[in-house]
């Protein structure tokens, strides 16, 4: 993909459907009993996996345009899918459809593709054996993972969250709907919690008090329809495109505005960005409204460790934003990214030095010096959505040709990516 900088982006879009939303409407919705509708979801490589995982599963699931309709089979409906489930590069997907796995009555195999198999899922494998889950993966560690029935119920446990990973607590969440008693889990930071409002929102009884997160099991699940709101994620790349390129203006609407997730609308501010909320309404458990981002010259910031589980997706697009700040952004404790599907503390250090940003990396995290300009240069995306998407908007805010290579991997997330970006190009 050949970018050519220097322009600015007005203009009103929408971005797709929020993904974490979309993996957990299509997982729910299945489990449930009824009929459940989603509007707007997102249809990329990712959630699509989750849908291929389901009907292996008996699940009937519709497709029209980004209009999913599910027939719920309940709880214990599921059916032996008598073949390797393969969750391509979704680490969602594996780790919470494992949750609801571990509690089924027939033998599973989850695979995932190079990328997905190099990740840890000790993660979910530790709590999950805790519960009396029979689930295993190559050197207790890694995919593919094996799930076979208990010999016992599940049981319920208290556990404190290792790192700050809504994948972690959704998994064990999922996995209670097939225990015995009550479930305390420990989240010192918070993590995005889609999973718990849908839960709810499909007749779950979950209690946040604090750190602390109670749930108990219930007997079913009665379908609901859900509308996806944009996915934050995805607007973010564009929050600080406008908010970097000189003259630029522009509407995102209708995002998911849920608090655990605006950690990026936090940050931008604190960096003295341009951003005004508005239309903002409740569907299904989850905050909306509109987001309107202006140019606005940003400066360095300290990003504090306790809002990172808001944002950890967002690093990359900050690193960019901070790359053109004035002075100095220090982002620390971020030692997650290197799990993702590349390790993007190193993918943007190598990118962004390639741009001649000022830029070091750090154990855990970054240290950005900010610098007027950058230039242009052939940038690698590591077959990372997020990292080409960042490095894309960094490419838009300089002057000259600059080339992301392999960007066809923004369809993970955000298949329409750069139509939007020359949609918006004035």
């Amino acid at each position: 993909m050949i970018i050519k900088g220097k322009k600015r982006l007005c203009g009103q879009i929408r971005v797709p459907g929020d993904k974490s939303i979309s993996h957990r409407g299509v997982m729910i919705g299945s489990i449930a009993e009824g009929e459940t509708i989603i509007e707007n979801i997102l249809l990329s490589e990712d959630t699509i996996r989750t849908i291929e995982c389901f009907r292996q599963m008996g699940v009937n699931i519709d497709i029209e345009d980004c209009r999913v309709k599910i027939k719920g089979v309940g709880l214990n409906g599921l059916k032996d899918p008598n073949k390797v489930l393969d969750c391509g590069n979704s680490g969602t997907a594996m780790r919470l459809i494992s949750g609801i796995l571990v509690g089924q009555q027939f033998p599973t195999t989850l695979i995932g593709d190079d990328s997905l198999n190099k990740r840890p899922m000790d993660r979910i494998i530790v709590p999950l054996s805790k519960m009396g889950a029979n689930i295993k993966g190559v050197d207790y560690k890694y995919p593919p993972l094996k799930i076979l029935p208990s010999k016992t119920p599940l049981e319920s446990i208290d556990y404190e969250l290792p790192v700050a990973s809504a994948q972690v607590k959704s998994s064990i969440l999922l996995a209670c709907l097939y225990s015995n008693g009550k479930t305390r889990i420990i989240e010192k930071n918070p993590t995005r919690d889609h999973t718990e409002r849908m839960l709810n929102y499909f007749g779950a009884h979950i209690i946040k008090e604090k750190d602390y997160i109670y749930m108990e099991p219930k007997g079913k699940f009665i379908a609901k329809n859900i509308y996806v709101p944009g996915d934050i994620s995805s607007a973010a790349f564009l929050i600080v495109a406008a908010t970097i390129i000189e003259g630029s203006s522009v509407i995102i609407k209708d995002v998911g505005l849920n608090p655990t997730r605006t950690g990026i609308i936090n940050v931008i501010n604190d960096m003295g960005g341009s951003i005004k909320i508005e239309n903002v309404r409740i569907l299904n458990n989850e905050t909306i409204g509109d987001i309107h981002a202006s140019y606005s010259p940003l400066k360095g910031i300290e990003i504090q460790e306790e809002i990172l589980g808001t944002l950890i997706d967002e690093i990359p697009i900050i690193a960019v934003a901070a790359a053109f700040a004035k002075g100095k952004t220090i982002i620390k404790n971020a030692e997650e990214l290197k799990y993702k599907e590349t390790n993007r503390i190193k993918a943007m250090v190598n990118e962004l030095k390639n741009m001649d940003a000022n830029i070091i990396e750090l154990p855990d995290g970054l240290i950005i010096e900010g610098k007027e300009k950058l230039k242009p240069a052939t940038l690698k995306s590591y077959n990372d959505h997020r990292i080409a998407m960042a490095l894309s908007i960094a490419a838009f805010n300089t002057e000259g040709e600059s080339i992301i290579d392999n960007h066809e991997c923004v369809n993970i997330s955000y298949p329409n990516f750069y139509e939007t970006l020359f949609q918006l190009e004035h």
